[in-house]
């Protein structure tokens, strides 16, 4: 049984700092797409990162572009996010996710359908 399980989130001030982190179980994950995704209360979920393969290089939403940095290490089969500078709109429930096949050197998921596996979720609050 595949798991993803974020932790790491929590209450920061703004312009502060927190890093996420995502372990998955049940298979690797080292040759498909993983990545992060928010959604603040009222809206819908959104991209916020992904690496779409281990040698493959991050990509991110033009809003956090700067600001967080994706990464991995397949050693431990776990997705991080750092996030600095935050905003009080970077608040919101933070999903980890994982493609369940591998896409083409060029695939660049971005979309929610494109992941097969999630994680419960993290909260991460930024007080102005």
């Amino acid at each position: 049984q595949v798991q993803l399980v974020e932790s790491g989130g929590g209450l920061v001030q703004a312009g502060g700092s927190l890093g996420l982190s995502c372990a998955a179980s049940g298979r690797t994950f080292s040759s498909n797409a993983m990545g992060w995704f928010r959604q603040a209360p009222g809206k819908e979920r959104d991209f916020v990162a992904a690496i779409p393969w281990s040698g493959g290089s991050a990509y991110y939403a033009d809003s956090v572009k700067g600001r967080f940095a994706i990464s991995r290490d397949n050693a431990k089969n776990t997705v991080y996010l750092q996030m600095n500078g935050l905003k009080p709109e970077d608040t919101a429930v933070y999903y980890c996710a994982a493609r369940g096949t591998v896409g083409s050197w060029s695939y660049r998921p971005r979309a929610e359908y494109e992941y097969d596996f999630w994680g419960q979720g993290t909260q991460v609050t930024v007080s102005s």
